[in-house]
């Protein structure tokens, strides 16, 4: 049983050590990350998506210059339902 103690006080000191460790590490670099721009991070995350194939959306509005526009558009008010349904 005292074997067994001793391995388990010993693994948990280990531990403790190591998350310690970690958190220094952590607080380092909150430090060296606190001063960059958003604009910067927002590019660098465009990059690295851009890079590994993801392509940026973009999206609009959408106007229609048909006739029927008004017609469809108060029967779709009249319906109670969305009309615009972001699509993904």
């Amino acid at each position: 049983m005292s074997d067994q103690n001793a391995e388990l006080l010993e693994m948990v000191k280990a531990l403790t050590s190591k998350v310690s460790a970690m958190e220094v590490e952590i607080k380092q670099l909150r430090l060296l990350n606190a001063d960059v721009p958003e604009e910067t991070m927002v590019a660098i995350a465009a990059a690295v998506a851009a890079y590994l194939g993801f392509r940026a959306k973009r999206r609009q509005a959408h106007f229609t210059t048909s006739a029927i526009w008004q017609s469809g558009t108060r029967r779709r008010q009249h319906a109670h339902d969305p009309l615009h349904l972001r699509k993904a």
